[in-house]
């Protein structure tokens, strides 16, 4: 149930993000009309979510020099790959130049863990520990 309602959360999160993007004159997303567009902001937190499982843990790997290099703000560049990488192979959801990634990845990064907050309760984090 966790799961579904972190998926549904991710893509309200990802319009959001679309919006908030639009208002600041971001012009490189693009996310069409309903319905079209909330099947292409669910397909593309699906996507994401599978790349950022597979492919950042290798990226990560590979680009850990540069990651000690910048005192780790290098995973910034890597969050924003994935996130262009991910609107390159979602239909409904097109993301295109420098800004719009780089945007999308930290307010994503930020809703998610704001959300990640919120459902999971105190109890299951003193399970966890």
């Amino acid at each position: 149930m966790h799961l579904l309602l972190r998926w549904l959360l991710s893509a309200v999160a990802l319009y959001a993000t679309v919006l908030i993007g639009k208002a600041l004159n971001i012009q490189s997303f693009h996310l069409d009309a309903f319905p079209k567009g909330v099947e292409g902001a669910l397909l593309f937190v699906l996507l994401l979510g599978v790349a950022n499982a597979v492919l950042r843990p290798i990226l990560k790997a590979m680009a850990l020099p540069l990651s000690c290099l910048t005192l780790g703000l290098f995973s910034f560049v890597i969050n924003a790959f994935l996130f262009w990488l991910v609107g390159q192979y979602t239909p409904g959801f097109h993301v295109s130049g420098w800004q719009a990634p780089l945007f999308g990845s930290i307010v994503m990064s930020l809703v998610g863990g704001l959300v990640n907050n919120l459902l999971v309760s105190h109890r299951e984090r003193e399970r966890n520990r």
